[in-house]
């Protein structure tokens, strides 16, 4: 299948250790999904967000988090996640990120969009006015929960820093007996299951235009009509 690289955006970061490491962005297009590159040099200097269950690095001039066994990248008003540190990455779609990517509080954000200035630095963005009203009619109370509730954070995939430069594994198929190996954590989430197992497919639906005009009644028709379509 042709691949067809478009160079999104060069990103400088800032080193691990003294050198600089480049992040260079690309979409493949025509592709069974989106391939995201990002080359950070090494294995992150991952940071606990304190009373979050998730990671970010201080260091990396990206919005770049690891959550539930997995790394999340927020880029060009998309979500993106693979289960090793420099992908290959999938995209995930506005209604599939787990709740406590969406509460990352703003500060921890280190390469935030435009749009995010003026809100408040200790709370999550503000998604429900940038999504719009069909995605926070699926996503009510999303940024209320009780943090001694929250679970506890999925251990580091520090086995990955064995992994750097020429021996980085590129390729899923590389990647997944290595981590079958060494790394034994299951993810707790449905969705974030299905990313780490390689059977979800990219997520493209986009609130804004494809839920317009869509009622109560014609998603619970959609749905029997799938479940109909099983019984088959």
């Amino acid at each position: 299948m042709r691949y067809v690289l478009i160079l999104v955006a060069s990103i400088l970061l800032f080193p691990v250790g003294s050198a600089q490491a480049q992040v260079s962005i690309g979409i493949g297009v025509n592709t069974p999904g989106i391939s995201l590159g990002i080359h950070i040099g090494g294995y992150p200097r991952l940071v606990r967000i304190p009373g979050y269950p998730v990671y970010y690095d201080p260091y990396v001039q990206a919005n770049y988090f690891f959550y539930d066994g997995l790394y999340w990248v927020f880029y060009s008003d998309n979500w993106y996640v693979s289960s090793w540190y420099n992908g290959p990455w999938q995209l995930v779609g506005p209604y599939e990120v787990p709740l406590f990517i969406l509460r990352i509080p703003v500060r921890y954000y280190r390469h935030p969009p435009a749009y995010f200035r003026g809100w408040p630095a200790n709370a999550p963005p503000r998604w429900d006015r940038h999504w719009g009203p069909e995605w926070e009619r699926h996503h009510k109370d999303w940024n209320r929960w009780d943090r001694r509730t929250a679970p506890a954070p999925a251990p580091l995939p520090r086995y990955q820093k064995e992994y750097s430069g020429k021996r980085y594994p590129s390729q899923r198929e590389q990647q997944r007996p290595i981590r079958t190996d060494k790394y034994r954590y299951t993810p707790r989430e449905p969705v974030t299951r299905e990313y780490y197992k390689g059977t979800r497919t990219d997520q493209r639906r986009t609130p804004a235009k494809k839920d317009q005009g869509r009622t109560p009644d014609k998603d619970r028709k959609d749905r029997r009509d799938d479940r109909d379509q099983q019984r088959r």
